[in-house]
């Protein structure tokens, strides 16, 4: 049984290997990489489902190996491995667009169950996506872009044009964390001009109509950030 295929990058020789033995006694395939070159050369020579990415690397920094994957608008999850202490490189890290992180020392559960949300929100859509052509689904949520409706619970939500369209990408970035900017040249346009809290206002309306009555939320703020939706 394969669950998935997973790149550890990570200096750390001993770290790394208790992973790759944990992933591998739970199903995954995993490799190696020691250095963030080294990493970011295996990551482009074939398809991974997740990136165990540590932030303190040689050569390449993390957070530069981060940038370089999201540049290519690769969307494949990559959680940040980080110090305890190092609160401006979770900060960083979210807003380049890692999915989730977790802090040195961790429980190997802990780590493990991280991985499988990370991966059941990217099998969640690629489902959506394959089975159904224009339809996102998360938790019970789900849009349809052709008919442009929301529905939750399968409750019909009544959405204007730019909720629809804010829900939409939120959606097809499910468990991202993304900031106001990229929200911003994403769904108002990159030639948009006006104040970023104009994000801060349609996600309350989007809260208001699809989260407030329902349980669990799945639109969460990520502070000095941005905002994720995600189970």
């Amino acid at each position: 049984m394969n669950n998935g295929h997973i790149l550890i990058i990570e200096d750390e020789v001993k770290i790394a290997r208790v992973i790759k033995l944990e992933l591998e006694y739970e199903g995954y395939t995993a490799d190696i990489e020691h250095s963030g070159t080294e990493g970011l050369r295996k990551y482009n020579e074939q398809q991974w489902d997740l990136v165990l990415l540590d932030v303190m690397l040689p050569g390449l920094n993390g957070l530069e190996v981060l940038r370089r994957i999201r540049a290519a608008e690769d969307m494949t999850p990559v959680i940040l491995l980080t110090a305890r202490d190092s609160v401006p490189d979770k900060v960083s890290g979210l807003d380049m667009g890692a999915n989730d992180y977790i802090t040195k020392p961790f429980q190997i559960e802990e780590l493990l169950a991280r991985i499988r949300a990370c991966l059941r929100i990217r099998q969640q859509l690629q489902q959506g996506n394959d089975g159904n052509e224009g339809l996102l689904e998360i938790a019970d949520l789900a849009l349809d872009e052709k008919s442009r409706t929301v529905t939750r619970h399968l409750v019909p939500i009544e959405l204007t044009a730019r909720e629809f369209d804010l829900l939409k990408f939120l959606m097809m970035h499910a468990n991202q964390v993304l900031n106001r900017e990229q929200i911003l040249s994403n769904v108002w346009g990159y030639d948009f001009v006006g104040d970023t809290n104009v994000v801060d206002v349609y996600i309350r309306y989007l809260r208001k109509k699809m989260d407030y009555d329902y349980t669990p939320p799945l639109i969460h703020t990520v502070r000095g950030v941005g905002y994720v939706l995600k189970e």
